[in-house]
């Protein structure tokens, strides 16, 4: 097979905790992230913005981890995808810091989503703590901001786990199959940060 992959000068994380592996997939890989989006669609599909009509596709995903890779080289996000150890072949969740913004800022959005039936193992945990520690290390990010919808408890339980505090309650904050969300705003920051 053809390398698709784009010629990257930064070297591309990955990051091992005790259950996961977190990389970001080669475009060649996009089989493997459909796979994990078609199993777990009405899970995952409430949790943010709608998804494209070839959002399922292959074609989709070569463009997309493609873009990502560039967005990485950019140092605009970086957008992990999280496979178990035991069948490093398979997606079972993703891990983002997009919306990177360096200058006065120095921030960065968190994103996540895990395989649901992978819930309630402590991988997604394991993973967030990895990319926290990696987004304020090797990306030197002052704040990383996380928005969940007050519904998801689960969320922000697993949010103040981690460390996160609630900084406030935005109404009509994202548009979610068709209808603005309520989203609570919390963000943590990196006591250890420097210019």
């Amino acid at each position: 097979m053809q390398d698709i992959s784009p010629k990257l000068v930064r070297p591309v994380p990955k990051l091992n905790t005790g259950h996961c592996v977190l990389r970001l997939p080669e475009p060649a890989e996009a089989h493997a992230v459909v796979a994990f989006l078609k199993k777990n669609r009405d899970h995952l599909a409430n949790a943010g913005p709608a998804w494209p009509d070839d959002y399922l596709t292959e074609a989709y995903w070569v463009n997309q981890l493609t873009t990502n890779l560039l967005e990485f080289e950019e140092e605009r996000s970086v957008r992990f995808f999280i496979f178990e150890r035991s069948n490093p072949e398979a997606v079972v969740g993703y891990a983002n810091i997009s919306n990177i913004v360096k200058g006065a800022f120095h921030a960065g959005i968190l994103g996540y989503g895990i395989d649901k039936d992978k819930e309630g193992r402590s991988m997604m945990k394991e993973a967030l703590q990895s990319v926290i520690t990696y987004g304020f290390s090797a990306l030197n990010l002052h704040r990383i901001m996380a928005n969940y919808q007050p519904v998801n408890e689960r969320s922000g339980g697993l949010l103040r786990s981690l460390g996160f505090t609630v900084e406030g309650y935005a109404r009509d904050y994202l548009l979610i199959n068709g209808r603005w969300r309520d989203h609570v705003l919390t963000s943590i920051t990196n006591p250890n940060w420097m210019p």
